[in-house]
């Protein structure tokens, strides 16, 4: 499996789970610089960072997303609107990575693409590229971007990563469950990788460390949760939503109230009154809305707590997030799960060490 120029038509790369061995030695990854875009509040850097990669910058517009980074990560995260920002600050580094806007490739929401401003918002992704001339980059978006456009989106967007810069990318998308890398929640993402062209070495993501024989389950990843110190409050909620939750069993929806109910509800997306089921990954947690769309607890009716949020990203206990219950839950909700990132992060850093070690 190796990258192919995509601009005439993206070869989507999609991986059958099978088993690997990803554990990280962070003294194996001492040289590598990273710079990261779109960072939130740290998902995709935490697992970098962790594996000894050297993020020597990172930006973000959302100020508590950027304040969760600082505490957890480090203070070298830069606050501001990426389409303001002076590009020569940005140092130079072998890896930038990062995930731009997705609301409007999102399958749930209404689709603009790159026909908005937001949607375009990648462009400044390919500009940092083209003037970093970084050995790869990896940008992470929703499984959306792959249709949005009448398919055109996704086209352009290879096109102009893959023609950009010094060099230009090979350039390739690839359809990944994170739930088959250890993360407990089944959550489809499109990860873009560029390989600089005038790089003869190919790169392979890693095989799946699991599959629908040994997903993490939602009751293994909320073990003793309610230990947690920080992050962990529970919301209040009106009685008429927990009698709801009551007519909904573990795994189910709104669906599952009885039409005779007084407490039906129709004409609503899957997430609304979804609740967990304890032997099974979690649903794909969103970032925001409201109407019954903050996940529920599959033994207690309730909504999760922020905590048991994380939890289902693969977040350790002592990342501390900051901001209020919502802007808690949008951080987590928006950020790539750090413990799926951790094959990625060990392909990546063998890939890196071994083309800089031959060409450089």
């Amino acid at each position: 499996m190796s990258f192919k120029s995509t601009v005439e038509e993206p070869q989507l790369r999609v991986f059958a789970p099978t088993t690997s061995n990803t554990s990280l030695d962070p003294k194996e990854s001492l040289g590598i610089d990273v710079v990261s875009l779109f960072s939130g509040c740290g998902g995709m850097d935490l697992s970098f960072h962790n594996a000894g990669f050297n993020i020597k910058w990172a930006n973000d517009i959302d100020n508590k997303a950027c304040e969760t980074y600082s505490r957890n990560i480090g203070n070298h995260i830069v606050r501001g609107d990426i389409t303001q920002l002076d590009y020569s600050t940005i140092p130079d580094a072998d890896l930038i990575l990062g995930g731009f806007p997705c609301q409007d490739f999102s399958m749930i929401w209404k689709r603009g693409g790159i026909e908005t401003k937001r949607g375009n918002l990648y462009l400044n992704f390919v500009e940092i590229v083209s003037s970093k001339n970084p050995l790869m980059f990896i940008a992470e978006n929703v499984k959306g971007i792959l249709t949005a456009n009448k398919k055109k989106a996704i086209k352009q967007i290879i096109e102009d990563f893959s023609t950009n810069g010094i060099h230009g990318y090979n350039t390739s998308p690839y359809l990944v469950n994170f739930a088959d890398y250890g993360a407990p929640q089944i959550r489809e993402r499109v990860l873009i990788i560029g390989v600089r062209k005038d790089i003869e070495e190919y790169f392979d993501i890693p095989s799946p460390t699991n599959s629908t024989g040994n997903y993490i389950s939602a009751k293994r990843a909320l073990e003793n949760v309610e230990f947690v110190q920080y992050n962990n409050e529970h919301q209040n909620i009106k009685n008429s939503t927990v009698e709801k939750l009551k007519l909904i069993p573990p795994g189910g929806n709104f669906t599952d109230i009885p039409k005779d109910s007084p407490h039906y509800v129709k004409g609503m997306i899957s997430h609304v009154y979804r609740r967990l089921h304890p032997d099974k990954p979690s649903k794909t947690i969103i970032a925001a809305g409201g109407g019954g769309t903050w996940g529920y607890h599959y033994s207690e009716p309730r909504p999760l707590t922020n905590r048991e949020r994380a939890r289902l990203f693969g977040y350790p206990d002592d990342f501390i997030f900051e901001g209020s219950i919502t802007e808690v839950r949008k951080q987590i909700g928006n950020s790539v799960p750090p413990t799926a990132m951790v094959p990625f992060a060990k392909q990546i850093m063998k890939f890196l060490k071994n083309v800089k070690r031959n060409v450089y």
